[in-house]
This record gives C-alpha cells, sequence and structure tokens, in this order.
C-alpha cells in the first residue's frame, strides 16, 4: 500500500491553520465561562437575599439543591479559567520560562507544533468538558429555581 504524503508547504500551512484553531477554542472557553461565572453568581447573590426569609419547606430544599449546583458550576468555570503553567510538555511557554536563551534557540531547531497541537487540544478538551458540566449544573439549577418558586407559589 502506498501513502501520498502531502507537500511540505501544505503541511505547514495545515500546521499553522490548526495552531491557531485550537488556541481560538481555548479562547472561547474563557470567554464563555467569564460570562456564566457572572450569571451564576448574580444567580447566587439573588439566592442569599432571600436567604433568611420564611418559605416552604419544599422551597428551602429546592434553594438549597440550586445553590449546591451552582457552587459546584462556580468550581467547574473556576478550573476552566485557571492557568496551566506545566511546563512538562516542552511545546509552550511555561516549559520556555526555564530555560536560558541558549537553550530557548536549541527548541527551535525542530519544528513543535504538532506537539503544541497535542497539548492545546489536551488543554481544550478538558476545558470544554468542565465547561459543558458547569451549563448542565447551572441548569439543573434553573430547574430547581422553578420547582422552589412553585413552592413559594402553592
Amino acid at each position: 500500500m502506498t501513502t501520498v504524503m502531502a507537500p511540505a508547504s501544505l503541511i505547514d500551512k495545515n500546521l499553522d491553520t490548526a495552531c491557531a484553531s485550537v488556541a481560538s477554542e481555548i479562547a472561547r472557553t474563557d470567554g464563555k465561562s467569564s460570562l456564566l461565572l457572572a450569571f451564576n453568581g448574580a444567580v447566587l447573590a439573588g439566592l442569599a437575599s432571600v436567604a433568611d426569609k420564611a418559605l416552604p419547606p419544599v422551597t428551602k430544599v429546592c434553594g438549597a439543591l440550586a445553590v449546591l449546583a451552582l457552587g459546584a458550576a462556580a468550581v467547574l468555570l473556576l478550573l476552566v479559567v485557571r492557568p496551566r503553567l506545566r511546563g512538562d510538555d516542552k511545546a509552550s511557554f511555561p516549559y520556555w520560562a526555564r530555560l536560558d536563551e541558549d537553550e530557548i534557540r536549541g527548541c527551535m531547531d525542530a519544528d513543535t507544533r504538532a506537539a503544541r497541537i497535542r497539548v492545546l487540544s489536551t488543554l481544550a478538551v478538558r476545558k470544554f468538558t468542565h465547561l459543558r458540566r458547569a451549563v448542565d449544573l447551572s441548569l439543573a439549577a434553573l430547574v430547581l429555581l422553578t420547582l422552589a418558586a412553585a413552592g413559594v407559589a402553592l
């Protein structure tokens, strides 16, 4: 079986595009996480304003579960925006920060774009996974708050 290799210029273009694409995806997760953190914070602040009110037991239970869900979502969102500073991958700035100028030049004699794509892709998947779980928890909290509001109306 014969494998056809793409021309070097096409590979270079694809590697550059992939690096930019993954970096863009990481930036998207950070922006979405920031918005969701603000939303969850606002909902938690609103819930704090009714914490001392006399409410029906169903409302209190649903409200408490909603607070727990929003708290867990906030933790996941903070993990999304938390900087990753491991320097063991040799394709990122935390690794380069430990090197002197000559060692950095030595690292630049090879094409590290594929390694960078792998490292950034792993990071992006982790961030999107946390973001997805945080959204699920936020939605669950909204359902619980709807039930809590229904408990007040009864």
